[in-house]
């Protein structure tokens, strides 16, 4: 599902404009973002929780050239599945792709 899609599904189910959906969901990512940039954790009860971890630099070896380098620390984003939607994912059938 892209975000068209998205957009065009919770417009149909909560009756409201398409633009007005569109809106909310750019307004939603946005605070998200913004949360996500202090440091913080956000979580939505079932559904589950996003945080911001920062990765620890670490020391690669080239395999070719035995020269160690260094790769500096970065942030990344985790999400970690609520368990309402963990127990509804399990009891799906594996779909043939």
């Amino acid at each position: 599902m892209n975000s068209k899609e998205l957009v065009a599904e919770l417009s149909r189910r909560m009756g409201k404009t398409q633009k007005e959906i569109a809106s909310l969901l750019q307004v939603t990512t946005d605070v998200m973002v913004a949360s996500m940039q202090e440091d913080t954790t956000i979580a939505m009860q079932g559904f589950g929780s996003f945080e911001v971890r920062k990765k620890q630099d670490r020391i690669l070896i080239n395999p070719v050239s035995k020269q160690k380098m260094i790769v500096p620390p970065k942030l990344t984003l985790t999400f970690k599945v609520g368990t309402t939607y963990k127990t509804k994912l399990k009891n799906l059938t594996v779909r043939g792709k």
